[in-house]
């Protein structure tokens, strides 16, 4: 962990006396903190909501370029056409990322595959693990679930007002799951975004709809979870996050 990135929070799980036992990692966006995340944890909890579920909130590094908090160095977004079919001989000439972008995003992805490891050194089954985030932390979230070496392995990702970042290697890693039929296991993806989101456009969610739903090949009804929530800009709301329980629910069941 860099000497400018602070230790995860952790909110455990309420009820302590299951055997089914289940994890989240939850990544904020740009600018932010796990701190301004952790009452998400506590409404669950309170509302006696996921009480076999634990919560983790990584913090993102300092970044100097940015000079902020983040997951990575953001960049202006690519000019997406509406209604571009997205096939991976598409995706070469509008890469968002150079190679230096691409590995810090790969390098945060790695950062979160180490506190998937500790869960499972732990005794959490890695079926029953989550990774999720808003913003930036979606688009991590995404890499992770589609193009890392937990790729498809485990329980599922959420994925909130972000998009899949665009980049050779991730383009790689996601070719290989496809190749892999990695889509056909038990990994599910729930992916959601507000109608007047100003900072990732809907052009933006719609193309990530359809190049993950490309990634997972035939299995995309079974796998992938969206809602668009009309008028939300890029931040969260309520029906956002019952529906987000209902997938929870659904993917790491008591």
């Amino acid at each position: 962990m860099p000497p400018t990135q602070k230790p995860p929070q952790r909110v455990n799980a309420s009820s302590t006396g299951t055997s089914k036992r289940a994890t989240i990692i939850f990544l904020h966006g740009f600018g932010d903190d796990a701190d301004s995340w952790l009452n998400i944890a506590q409404q669950f909890h309170s509302a006696q909501k996921l009480p076999h579920l634990s919560w983790i909130f990584p913090n993102a590094p300092h970044n100097h370029e940015a000079m902020s908090t983040a997951w990575y160095t953001p960049t202006a977004f690519s000019p997406i056409p509406v209604g571009r079919s997205s096939k991976p001989e598409d995706e070469g000439e509008e890469d968002e990322f150079n190679e230096e972008g691409e590995n810090e995003i790969l390098e945060s992805v790695e950062y979160v595959c180490g506190l998937i490891d500790e869960e499972v050194k732990n005794g959490v089954p890695v079926e029953r693990i989550v990774v999720g985030g808003f913003s930036q932390g979606c688009a991590v979230s995404l890499a992770l679930g589609l193009a890392s070496r937990y790729a498809g392995k485990i329980g599922g990702v959420v994925g909130l007002s972000g998009y899949l970042p665009r980049g050779p290697k991730i383009r790689a890693g996601r070719e290989q799951f496809k190749k892999n039929g990695e889509g056909k296991g038990a990994m599910k993806i729930f992916l959601v975004h507000g109608t007047k989101d100003m900072l990732v456009p809907m052009r933006v969610f719609r193309d990530t709809k359809a190049r993950v739903g490309y990634t997972l090949g035939e299995n995309e009804n079974e796998v992938l979870e969206c809602h668009e929530y009309e008028g939300m800009g890029h931040v969260t709301c309520g029906p956002e996050f019952r529906d987000m329980c209902s997938f929870l629910e659904r993917v790491v069941p008591e």
